[in-house]
């Protein structure tokens, strides 16, 4: 008899216990919700590789959409373990950078290191410190296409840039067919998307124009969108989900957007086009240099890359956070959490997002600066 109750006790605790993970997981994965902040668990982290370390009660956070695939798994595995709640939003890096500088949030993401004058923003939240960048998320951008019939499409920079410039009216325009010689190309218009808010994902597909193709991107770039013609979306799953559903549409997004979606092979002026993939992205990345001074870790990308299998549309996003003067009361879990994405086992979920982890020897700069923030 003792036994028997000793077994349906702990099927009852067993399935408490799936109903909290479940509640934690619905809270973390909604841009919006709420939800009631749980204490920190030592006894559930010491069941993962996640680190609590005082990590408690509920953190805001905001920015760059290009990642939030990878922060909500991220969520997930940390409020299972910690019992903290984070809300990102995901609203675009712009967003991010703004709720950071008002103080809004405890950490922001961005697809494009702080400017100067947002660092100097910064400083009026961060007491006694500023803003730094952190590179924590590496991907490529895709550019998916909705052309029947068209399975595989190569197209160069140039080309690109003619086609979100509204030069290149149609699928079946002179310069994709030559770039597609055996492809069935439709006289079908193209509808080209470009994302509506600011966009770190914007900025850095716009660098890769006007550094690949000068003669054919004549503007200056940054987060708002530019050029004339064209149609929005907000945010990279809204620019994916119009790719899905407008026959003739072509738009620009991070790779673990383009579920079921074509993606375009980039002609470099290598031997052979390069797809978009986590791999061929990691080239690139690879060789990224830091340029930032102090703390802060923002990245130089070779947009003009030609090496073999290197795809040179890639984004880094990071998450800018007070090197100084963070809050006491989201310090703790602000680190918990920065530390475990930035840990061995934060960047292997990545990959299986189709996003690229950091290069070890910039990773390991990240995790030193996470251990020093105060």
């Amino acid at each position: 008899m003792k036994l028997q109750r000793k077994n349906r006790r702990a099927l009852a605790l067993g399935v408490l216990a799936v109903s909290g993970a479940l509640a934690l997981t619905a809270c973390g994965s909604d841009d919006t919700g709420k939800g009631d902040a749980g204490g920190g668990s030592s006894t559930a982290a010491s069941n993962s590789s996640v680190k609590c370390d005082g990590a408690k009660g509920q953190l805001l956070a905001d920015g760059s959409s290009a990642q939030k695939n990878a922060i909500d798994a991220w969520v997930k595995q940390f409020s299972q373990a910690c019992g903290t709640q984070i809300n990102y939003k995901g609203g675009g890096s712009g967003a991010g950078v703004t709720a950071f500088s008002q103080g809004q949030v405890a950490f922001a993401g961005s697809d494009s290191a702080l400017k100067p004058e947002e660092v100097e923003a910064s400083k009026k939240v961060c007491t006694g410190g500023q803003g730094i960048d952190l590179p924590m998320v590496g991907g490529p951008i895709a550019v998916g296409y909705n052309v029947p019939g068209v399975e595989d499409l190569v197209l160069d920079a140039p080309t690109l840039a003619k086609i979100f410039d509204n030069k290149i009216k149609t699928w079946d325009a002179p310069e994709i067919k030559k770039l597609n010689p055996k492809a069935k190309l439709p006289s079908l218009k193209i509808q080209a998307f470009h994302r509506s808010d600011e966009s770190g994902t914007t900025d850095n597909f716009t660098k890769y124009l006007k550094a690949a193709a000068p003669a054919d991107w004549k503007y200056s770039g940054g987060k708002a969108w530019q050029a004339q013609g064209g149609q929005a979306a907000p945010q990279s799953s809204g620019v994916a989900q119009q790719v899905k559903q407008t026959n003739g549409a072509i738009g620009y997004f991070e790779l673990s957007f383009a579920k079921d979606v074509h993606t375009v092979a980039i002609d470099t002026g290598a031997s052979a086009p390069v797809k978009a993939t986590v791999e061929n992205a990691s080239k690139a990345i690879g060789d990224a240099k830091v340029v930032g001074t102090g703390k802060d870790l923002s990245l130089q990308l070779n947009y003009n890359t030609k090496a073999e299998g290197a795809y040179p549309m890639v984004l880094v996003t990071y998450e800018i956070v007070c090197d100084k003067g963070n809050k006491a009361d989201t310090l703790p879990a602000t680190k918990a959490f920065l530390r475990y994405i930035a840990s061995e086992d934060g960047q292997n979920v990545l990959t299986q997002k189709d996003y690229a982890p950091i290069p070890d020897a910039i990773i390991s700069k990240v995790r030193t600066t996470i251990e020093g923030l105060s």
